[in-house]
């Protein structure tokens, strides 16, 4: 695994930001942090980046435990902070150059030059950074957490407060650079880690309360009742629906039923069932997948 924690716990005080938290990601993975205000996305990225230590549980970076001791895990993961920090009187070319000089790069002019072109810096690099907008700011900060070609990429809300156009371009910038690293981006915008992860782990209150693909988590598979859109060829009685074995809940809805499973037990093959004993014809029988969106309100505001 590229990235792993096993039951980490960090307190602040009295209050657990994080709760054994659990998770792996493998190499190449795209993968969305997703969590309201507070709910412990930041304080995850930190730990991983090494500067917040977790109270208990471990960390591993390509299978080696992180630790204070031994800090060359850091040259394996970027970085680019909810609140890019960036040093507004330098030119953007400047402060890149002085960003590789950090990490001793002996191609330290290249490397730069690769990171302007890579961003698409290549108009504003000789601007100072407090005459760009925040789509631009962003690619600075971009390109100073990959200027020392890091395997893992952690990105702490990096879309926040940009406009329409400045988002589209980041989050094909991000999609690029995935391609060849590993990338964990948080956020609290539902339609962001849709439009560009394949993965979401959401957190609430310091709890995953659910890890697995897009697809996965919007069907509710992972931790919620199955819920099915079927449609008869003839009319049916609610009660006979009711009867079918693992059904909870019907609706009817214009000649469809929506039909919810006592647990995520696929009830599709039962159904089938129902229909070929009882002589009728299925014209509709599919999974119902709601919105990220409301998957998320569904299990954080419990």
């Amino acid at each position: 695994m590229t990235v792993e924690t096993k039951e980490v716990v960090k307190l602040f005080g009295k209050q657990k930001a994080l709760d054994t938290v659990s998770f792996s990601i493998k190499k190449g993975e795209l993968v969305g942090f997703l969590g309201p205000n507070g709910a412990g996305k930041s304080t995850m990225m930190k730990i991983i980046t090494g500067y917040l230590p977790q109270d208990s549980g471990e960390v591993y970076i390509h299978g080696n435990k992180i630790s204070q001791a031994n800090l060359d895990y850091k040259k394996e993961i970027g970085y680019l902070p909810e609140h890019n920090p960036l040093y507004t009187d330098l030119y953007v070319k400047e402060f890149l150059e002085i960003t590789a000089g950090f990490y001793k790069l002996k191609n330290k002019k290249q490397r730069v030059a690769e990171m302007v072109e890579l961003t698409g810096l290549g108009l504003e690099q000789h601007k100072k950074i407090r005459a760009l907008s925040k789509g631009y700011r962003q690619r600075v900060g971009l390109a100073q957490a990959l200027i020392h070609d890091p395997s893992i990429l952690i990105l702490d809300e990096p879309t926040s407060g940009l406009d329409p156009n400045q988002l589209e371009e980041i989050r094909g910038l991000i999609r690029d650079i995935s391609k060849e690293k590993t990338v964990i981006l948080s956020s609290h915008i539902m339609q962001e880690v849709e439009a560009i992860c394949n993965r979401v782990i959401i957190i609430n209150r310091g709890k995953i309360v659910a890890d697995g693909g897009i697809a996965e988590v919007k069907s509710g598979s992972l931790n919620r009742n199955q819920l099915v859109i079927a449609e008869f060829s003839s009319s049916v009685k609610e009660e006979q629906i009711h009867s079918i074995s693992g059904v909870k809940n019907v609706v009817s809805n214009d000649g469809f039923w929506e039909i919810e499973s006592e647990n995520s037990d696929d009830i599709r093959p039962a159904i089938f069932e129902f229909a070929v004993n009882n002589k009728l014809t299925l014209l509709t029988l599919q999974e119902k997948q709601q919105s990220l969106e409301n998957v998320f309100h569904e299990l954080t505001q419990v």
